[in-house]
């Protein structure tokens, strides 16, 4: 059983595999190779009982789980996951995650089983109230951030996709300094997988979320702004526009929701006492 504390970054699973591909270029069909990212079930059992099935990409499987775990409320703190097994099979993979009683106990009781995709992250949602699940109110603090912060980090972002760059299928989140430099970036199919696993890469490297802020390729929708302010994320700016419900959730908790930040442009919706710029 693998501890929290002493994790590889990756499993041995490929990320990305070798396809052969025909290319339509100047009236012609040419033959050549392709590179794909490979996507692959991905079952999470909490103390051998099955909880959820995503597609995802098998690599920082381990950052996943743990980010996966806090991000949807299963654990409350890291410390309430004892360990990580990665159990390969033809059919995919299953992450068999032990989990403190009490927070097994809790899992139980809100009975929800997710049947999830790479494009939706509350698909099998039993009731109304678990997909608008409560968010702590993220403490305001005097930190503020600029935004030339947000462009240099759009402008560095892509150096840190090796995956998407090889196989142009993959969402990026980054965690990014107060100052715009990027610390920790991680990479999925799915949108959602790639904030988990940026979630539990920040703590297993005992990153502070307090100052600085997550950076998504994708547009900001209301499980994206869930993830992020249950990991205590204070600024989440994504490439694409946010949806009505994370307006709502981000203004409601305190998060400072940041669109279409792309070059030196972007626009924000709510908290905009986050950024230190004249309005």
């Amino acid at each position: 059983m693998s501890s929290t504390t002493d994790l590889p970054p990756t499993t041995g699973a490929a990320s990305a595999r070798d396809c052969a591909e025909w290319r339509w270029r100047d009236g012609a069909l040419l033959a050549g190779r392709a590179c794909l990212a490979v996507e692959l079930p991905l079952a999470l059992e909490f103390n051998g009982i099955a909880h959820a099935v995503m597609l995802a990409t098998p690599q920082d499987l381990e950052d996943f789980a743990l980010g996966f775990s806090l991000s949807e409320g299963i654990i409350a703190k890291p410390s309430d996951l004892y360990g990580i097994d990665v159990q390969t099979a033809t059919a995919g993979i299953t992450l068999q995650v032990q989990i403190a009683a009490q927070a097994f106990a809790g899992l139980k009781e809100r009975r929800r089983t997710l049947a999830g995709r790479t494009g939706c992250g509350i698909c099998g949602t039993e009731s109304l109230d678990q997909v608008l699940r409560p968010v702590a109110q993220l403490p305001a603090g005097n930190w503020r951030l600029a935004p030339i912060a947000l462009a240099q980090a759009g402008a560095a972002l892509g150096a840190h996709q090796e995956l998407a760059r090889s196989t142009g299928a993959t969402h990026a989140a980054a965690w990014c300094s107060a100052h715009g430099k990027i610390l920790l970036a991680r990479e999925d199919v799915g949108r959602h997988n790639a904030l988990d696993k940026l979630i539990g890469a920040l703590v297993h490297a005992g990153i502070s979320t307090a100052e600085g802020f997550a950076l998504i390729t994708s547009r900001a929708s209301v499980e994206m702004v869930q993830k992020s302010a249950t990991a205590g994320i204070r600024v989440l700016a994504a490439v694409s526009g946010p949806t009505t419900l994370a307006v709502d959730l981000a203004q409601d908790c305190g998060l400072c929701l940041v669109g279409f930040a792309r070059a030196e442009r972007f626009s924000v919706y709510t908290h905009r006492e986050r950024i230190a710029a004249e309005v």
